[in-house]
């Protein structure tokens, strides 16, 4: 083989190789691309608005202690016990912007104490209306109640009261709470936490 034939083999050689490097680069440079619009496009919809959005409007406690009368039901005598517990009366606007109907299933009131945080399942709209038959004296402060079960349209607004209980609570402990906030869980959607901007009213 000539010394002209070897380097036109050689010369064919790295144009080959030139080629395959260029090819390797462009399919780089594409797949970067692609995954950095897939990122983008990810960012974007998670930054989307969420569908539930609502407000604290009002929030007033009942403390309650009692005792019990120190006799059972054959009338014996039996040691006295102290109940304390403060009932959460909570008036709320919820509000669906999102394109879908929203479930919600379960309202919390977490109430921050010296130890820890303690919480409060919401009463169905049922065990709200019995309260205020059980406790006639709370009847000037009945207002129309919100289910902690209920679906809220596309653009719909719902409103209304609910009530949760804490139970073995000292007034005094109640009123040294750090936070109060509520957590407003949905079906098959992130849950709503809200805070309340008015300050806690005592009847």
């Amino acid at each position: 083989m000539s010394l002209l034939e070897r380097q036109s083999e050689t010369s064919a050689s790295g144009e080959s190789y030139t080629r395959g490097t260029s090819h390797v680069i462009i399919a780089t440079i594409v797949a970067v691309v692609l995954v950095s619009a897939a990122m983008t496009v990810y960012v974007i919809s998670g930054e989307k608005p969420p569908a539930a959005v609502g407000e604290i409007l009002d929030v007033w406690a009942h403390p309650m202690h009692s005792e019990t009368s120190g006799f059972d039901a054959n009338g014996a005598a039996m040691p006295k016990e102290e109940i304390d517990q403060v009932m959460l009366f909570t008036h709320v606007l919820l509000h669906n912007q999102g394109k879908q109907p929203i479930f919600l299933h379960q309202i919390i009131a977490n109430a921050t104490l010296a130890d820890g945080i303690h919480s409060s399942y919401a009463a169905t709209a049922v065990d709200y209306e019995r309260v205020f038959k059980a406790y006639p004296d709370l009847m000037p402060w009945h207002a129309p109640s919100i289910s902690p079960d209920l679906t809220i349209q596309p653009g719909e607004t719902k409103e209304g009261t609910f009530i949760c209980s804490f139970h073995d609570l000292k007034k005094a402990d109640w009123d040294a709470r750090k936070a109060l906030d509520y957590t407003f869980n949905f079906q098959y959607m992130a849950g709503l936490t809200l805070t309340t901007k008015t300050p806690v009213i005592e009847h």
